[in-house]
Formats: structure tokens, sequence, C-alpha cells
């Protein structure tokens, strides 16, 4: 019986190395945009919620008369360059939603959107701290650039959560992230 020569297991083991690592790593997500525009309804800060007068009664806190910004904040740069804001919702029928509006950051493999209870940490101390504690993952990220609307479950209470993160769930990283303030 003839034996292949070393060469040429060489040869297979290369191709296989490299298909695994074209499909671990997809290179060709840092030359694509995937652009996304969802309308985002208007908003109303708590401030600027209508109050009770004589001729029209309070509306419940559970249901405002008009959708409000709960918590916003700016995206951070982590292991990628991201820019945009990220704010929470209350809409009048009292669900929630995540608005990111103006999204700019790397396409990459397996990205995520996810409310975590982390603070969000500049620099590449905060790259990996948002599955350290409390996170809920709201969908795979529909785009890396423009706006986008995640609806929150509703057992997701937003009050339990401070920060949003772009996170690559393949190599655990923040691409990056947005700490959420009170409006």
């Amino acid at each position: 019986m003839r034996s292949r020569p070393a060469w040429a297991a060489l040869a297979c083991a290369v191709v296989v190395g490299l298909v695994v690592g074209l499909y671990w790593f997809q290179p060709w997500k840092l030359f694509t945009d995937t652009y996304v525009d969802e309308a985002v309804p208007p908003t109303e800060t708590a401030a600027t919620v209508p109050t009770a007068t004589a001729a029209a009664p309070a509306t419940s806190a559970a249901a405002p008369a008009a959708t409000e910004v709960l918590t916003a904040g700016a995206f951070v740069t982590h292991e990628h360059r991201t820019t945009g804001r990220a704010e929470i919702h209350r809409l009048a029928d009292g669900r929630h939603r995540l608005v990111i509006r103006d999204l700019d950051t790397s396409n990459g493999p397996d990205l995520r959107v996810w409310l975590t209870d982390q603070p969000v940490v500049e620099g590449t101390a905060g790259w990996r701290v948002f599955d350290d504690g409390e996170w809920v993952e709201l969908a795979r990220l529909k785009g890396n650039k423009g706006n986008q609307v995640y609806e929150l479950p509703a057992s997701v209470d937003p009050g339990d959560f401070r920060s949003v993160s772009i996170w690559c769930k393949r190599f655990a990283v923040s691409f990056g992230a947005a700490d959420l303030k009170s409006v």
C-alpha cells in the first residue's frame, strides 16, 4: 500500500485550519456594514409628561399619556470603535423598548444586544465585565449602523439594569456599551 506524502497531509491540515479560522473570525465583516433605520416614536422625558389639572386627571405612573424616555446614555468604545445613544422608553401601554440611535460600530460575528447590571468601564478594563453579573439578551444586533428598536420582554424590569452592551457572544467581549442614567 502506498502512503501519502507528508506535504499532502500538511496541505490538508492548512486548508482545514483556514476554513475553521474563516468561519470563526469572519474577517469579511470588518469590511461590510449593515444599515438599519427603524422608526423611533416621538418621546417625552419624565419631566415633560403632563401633570394633573382641574380639567384633566393625572395619568398613572404605569401608563404614561405618551412614550417617555426613562434612562439614556451615550455609547463608549470597547473592543471596536462604537458611538451612538441608547434609551429605555416606556410606552403609553406600559411596555418598554430599548431604542438605539445613530449606532456606528464594527460589524462582527455573533453580535448581541444585552441589558446588564454592570457599570460601564471605559478602556480595555471594561471589555469583559458585562457577563459578570445579571444580564438579559434582547436579540441579535440588527445592524452595526443606524437606528434600531428592541422590545423588552414583559418579565424584564428595566430598573434592574444599568447599561447596554453590544456584546460579541463568540469572543465574550463588548464592542461598546452605554451607561443608562435617569433622564
